[in-house]
């Protein structure tokens, strides 16, 4: 497993996990603190940020998927709140984890910097070797905001319920459904309802969302999975039929799709996020007026609107609220991963 955190995981309940993976990340955020405090009397440069060149932000998927929309959503305003240029980059591969170590490995200095997805989460405990640690090379900066994932259907698969899905399941009948890829909070909690439901579904992993949108299009996979953000396009368009979504509530803007949750599985409640990150000796003074330009950015109209009309809820907070988030996630996914076997090149 990726880094320290499986030894972490393994054979403790959820909130056990979690309160172990804030405390280390707690350790590791109040060494920081000071180590950068005093980073920050030495070096004559971070007086002058975000000044002395343009901002790099690092979208971990490829062109097209919800990560790369997020990131050139939120740039143009970013851009004007820092008075900096602010370049988006795709470094995608191995489910945001080539993105993360390029942005781990860039200087401290605030002017590298990474838009992330939920996989960022699950990656630690999937992951045998990361190149990076998950709590201490990496500073959370903002949760820009949670999203329902849906389930779709192409129009080729003969399926319009999720009911319909259900019942033909239950009989017996074999199902493929996409995701962005293994260990994807899509996969995963497609995972978790086939096994709370005793269905016999095989998983299609595909390197992002673009390419998984084009073949349930397409018709060659019958199901997929994927955020709200991804998939509405196409719902809108006419081009795949939305089942179900994964979130607890339903969402305003696909108000007559039901939850998992209300469809026979109570409880159910899978969120996909995205997050913006930052080296993790980047010093703090920086982290926060980083926080704060993105909470001001995600606040104008131009971003709020986009991103709501394609169902992201926007979160923002401080980098606490990252941090503690994070950490719940890595521990409810996590033990799911360790817990049924799942292992990257399923």
């Amino acid at each position: 497993m990726g880094g320290n955190l499986a030894v972490l995981i393994e054979g403790d309940d959820v909130m056990t996990i979690y309160l172990k993976i804030t405390k280390k990340a707690l350790l590791f955020s109040l060494f920081a603190m000071f180590a950068g405090s005093f980073a920050s009397a030495q070096t004559a440069g971070v007086g002058t940020w975000p000044t002395q060149k343009p901002i790099r932000l690092i979208a971990v998927f490829p062109p097209g998927g919800s990560v790369d929309q997020v990131a050139r959503t939120l740039a143009p305003a970013l851009q004007a709140e820092l008075k900096q240029n602010v370049i988006v980059e795709n470094i995608g591969g191995a489910s945001g984890v080539i993105g993360t170590a390029a942005m781990t490995r860039s200087d401290p200095d605030g002017y590298t910097f990474a838009v992330v997805f939920d996989t960022h989460g699950v990656n630690p405990i999937l992951k045998d070797k990361l190149p990076y640690d998950t709590i201490k090379d990496i500073a959370p900066v903002t949760l820009i905001g949670t999203s329902p994932m849906v389930l779709v259907a192409s129009k080729n698969s003969g399926i319009t319920s999720f009911k319909q899905l259900v019942d033909q399941s239950k009989a017996g009948k074999p199902f493929s459904y996409g995701s962005i890829g293994v260990g994807s909070l899509g996969h995963l909690a497609m995972a978790r309802l086939a096994k709370q439901a005793g269905f016999d579904w095989n998983h299609v992993p595909y390197r992002g969302g673009g390419p998984l949108m084009q073949d349930v299009l397409g018709g060659q996979v019958p199901l997929a999975v994927g955020s709200e953000f991804l998939v509405k396009p196409h719902v809108d368009s006419g081009g795949v039929i939305p089942l179900v979504i994964t979130t607890a509530k339903r969402s305003p803007e696909l108000p007559n799709v039901p939850t998992i949750a209300e469809s026979g599985f109570p409880g159910f409640n899978a969120p996909a996020w995205w997050a913006v990150l930052a080296p993790g000796k980047t010093p703090p003074a920086i982290v926060n007026a980083m926080n704060d330009a993105v909470t001001k950015a995600l606040k104008t109209p131009a971003v709020s609107e986009k991103l709501k009309s394609q169902g992201i809820q926007i979160v923002a907070g401080n980098p606490e609220t990252l941090r503690d988030f994070i950490g719940k996630q890595i521990a409810i996914w996590g033990k799911f991963v360790i817990e049924n076997n799942i292992k990257e090149a399923q």
